[in-house]
């Protein structure tokens, strides 16, 4: 018999952390319809709380109100291609400012998640998504611009409605990885201009990928390719 007086009880807090990490990590996709009864009844609450972490996803627009409620939005190639040209923008400025400001700490951080990920064996999709947003999350906390982390984590949970991961794209798995270790080194020498210069053309690759993968889309579904979806 399960001891229910020692299991902390959920809150809005903890729903929306829960849920927020399940839709980063690709756990519920893209149309899902994600509803409040059957939240309440899964986390044993009633509606209030579910409705407050509801309410914060929407804010964040991991969620959208569709005529049938909540659901996790669906891909709009447009905006998708916006957010990689701010990403491209920003992430070379947040290399920049690492290579200036980084400290020790941070240098052990950005060679421990490197030597974890070149340890995965042919990782799946969601594997390669989370890590990889893990070791840029390092990289702009090695800024240490909290403005500039909080505008980067805003946009990267934006690419999270894409169907699939430009990592999983032909041998780019292993080439993100030695860009990410020659970052690693530019930072770690300080070298501002070749920090800068690497993360721009990390991006600039992915954002090439991704057209890639929206125009094998838009020939698999033509007709819905014309209608924006989010």
């Amino acid at each position: 018999m399960t001891d229910t007086a020692s299991t902390p009880r959920a809150d809005g807090e903890s729903i929306f952390l829960t849920l927020r990490g399940e839709i980063l990590s690709g756990v519920h996709q893209p149309g899902t319809a994600i509803r409040e009864i059957s939240l309440a009844e899964r986390f044993g609450v009633s509606r209030t709380p579910v409705r407050e972490a509801l309410s914060r996803l929407q804010q964040e627009r991991l969620l959208e109100r569709v005529d049938r409620g909540l659901q996790v939005p669906q891909v709009d190639p447009q905006q998708v291609i916006q957010i990689y040209d701010m990403r491209i923008l920003l992430e070379e400025e947040a290399a920049r400012q690492a290579a200036r400001s980084r400290q020790f700490p941070d240098l052990m951080r950005l060679e421990a998640l490197l030597q974890r990920d070149r340890g995965l064996e042919d990782p799946d999709d969601h594997t390669r998504i989370t890590t990889n947003l893990e070791f840029h999350a390092a990289i702009w906390n090695c800024a240490h611009n909290p403005v500039l982390s909080d505008l980067l984590d805003r946009l990267s949970t934006h690419l999270i409605h894409a169907p699939r991961s430009t990592l999983s794209t032909g041998n780019r798995w292993s080439e993100s990885l030695d860009e990410h270790e020659s970052l690693i080194h530019a930072i770690e020498q300080q070298d501002s201009d070749a920090a800068g210069k690497i993360a721009r053309k990390h991006m600039e690759t992915a954002r090439a990928l991704r057209l890639q993968l929206l125009r094998e889309t838009a020939l698999q579904h033509p007709l819905t390719s014309h209608r924006s979806q989010r």
